[in-house]
């Protein structure tokens, strides 16, 4: 059995197996700063890597030592030059072990620990925040109009690159060759030796015997691989399906948005998009803005743009749901995110948006959730509204206020599921 040592150096100088074996000791760690993470100014920073600071405590190893209680022991320190093997060393006096700190000593009972910073790539940051989520309801769609292919193993050929080659498959056939040969030299040879045994006269015997010493020696110099031996693998292209989607992301900027609420919406909503970007190939993202009036904004102009006003919510699911119908058909997975404090101009508004939803859109897209920013105490209309066809498989709606929130939230939207099967 084979065994490949990696000993490629990363960043610091240390081998990337070693890393790797560093960071599944420091994992929970990791993962328990995840909404610390999340709560810092810096979010968008993720998509280049980022820094988590774990205990020192948890880069500690096992190790077997001595019991200093049993037994004698008589030690001499290396690098001691005062004392001689058997000599009587005085223990300390209570209170001794004074540390040389300059500050002054506190008197508080709290136990404090070092904190250790472990620098991670972009790869090693986004896989502790997206490895286990995914998109619901996820299904591989055939798209007429866009041809994907993908390189499946064929069987064996003759001739190919180097990288190919197949050694087990190629070492086989040479196997097979050399004792196929050989037994024709066996063979050659046993006929030789039985006629040389039959033949009295000495010139007769001297050429034969020079005859087989011939066949011995093409015998023991049968080449070990010949160019017929070598198998490479073949490849072909075969078409696949294409697992597309598309996801719509509708904030409320209205003025009952406040700076707080409009910062939480961003991080939710910058949080999917590098999810996204992230663990999908073929998404696209269509973004919303809406106060009295609803209308699709660039990436830059949905996070950065100051704009707002009134609030009525329903312009902005049929702006989404007119896009859908005239550039997505169904051949597509079709998501929506809304973020919103709640706040509509009446509950006429609110009733609308729910039959919006349970009429037209739900039915025909994969999975939407409602984020909810408030700290109220009272339900808003719309989320009355849409509660009463809420539900986690294809409608989710949620709460959201402190920042520390959008973690737990955002993981229980898009975690897997055991029994997710893309069809």
């Amino acid at each position: 059995m084979s065994h490949i040592i990696d000993r490629r150096k990363n960043d610091k100088g240390k081998s990337t197996g070693n890393r790797q074996k560093f960071l599944k000791r420091v994992e929970s760690q990791i993962k328990k700063a995840i909404p610390d993470i999340i709560s810092q100014e810096s979010i968008t920073d993720s998509k280049s890597g980022g820094s988590v600071k774990v205990p020192v405590r948890g880069l500690d190893e096992p190790n077997l030592r001595h019991d200093p209680r049993s037994g004698k022991k008589y030690i001499v320190k290396p690098g001691n030059d005062r004392f001689n093997e058997g000599d009587r060393v005085p223990k300390p006096k209570e209170g001794g072990g004074k540390g040389r700190g300059r500050g002054k000593g506190s008197n508080s009972p709290e136990v404090t620990e070092d904190d250790f910073t472990v620098v991670l790539s972009r790869e090693e940051f986004l896989k502790y925040f997206f490895d286990d989520l995914a998109l619901p309801n996820m299904v591989k769609k055939l798209m007429d109009s866009t041809e994907n292919f993908e390189m499946r193993r064929a069987g064996y050929t003759k001739d190919s690159v180097p990288s190919r080659l197949n050694i087990k498959t190629s070492y086989q056939q040479s196997l097979g060759r050399r004792l196929a040969l050989k037994g024709v030299f066996d063979k050659k040879l046993q006929a030789l030796e039985e006629q040389l045994a039959g033949i009295k006269k000495p010139a007769e015997r001297a050429a034969l015997e020079v005859e087989i010493e011939k066949v011995r020696r093409q015998a023991t110099t049968i080449p070990f691989f010949e160019d017929i031996d070598l198998r490479y693998n073949n490849f072909e292209r075969v078409p696949i399906p294409v697992t597309s989607a598309v996801m719509f992301c509708i904030m409320d900027v209205s003025a009952s948005m406040g700076m707080h609420e409009k910062d939480v919406a961003k991080r939710f909503f910058t949080l999917l998009y590098i999810f996204l970007t992230r663990q999908y190939k073929n998404v696209e993202l269509v973004f919303i803005r809406h106060h009295t009036e609803a209308k699709e904004v660039s990436e830059e102009e949905f996070f950065n743009s100051r704009e707002s006003g009134g609030t009525v919510v329903a312009p902005s699911l049929k702006l989404m749901d007119k896009i859908r119908r005239e550039r997505y058909d169904e051949t597509w997975n079709v998501y929506c995110c809304q973020a919103s404090d709640g706040d509509v101009w009446s509950k006429q508004d609110a009733m609308e948006c729910k039959n919006l939803l349970q009429e037209t859109i739900l039915p025909e897209i994969q999975y939407m959730a409602y984020i909810e920013i408030s700290n109220r105490e009272r339900e808003s209309d719309l989320w009355q509204a849409y509660r009463r066809i809420s539900n986690d498989d294809e409608f989710s709606i949620r709460h959201v206020y402190e920042v520390f929130e959008i973690w737990p939230v955002f993981q229980g939207l898009f975690q897997k599921r055991k029994d997710m099967v893309e069809s």
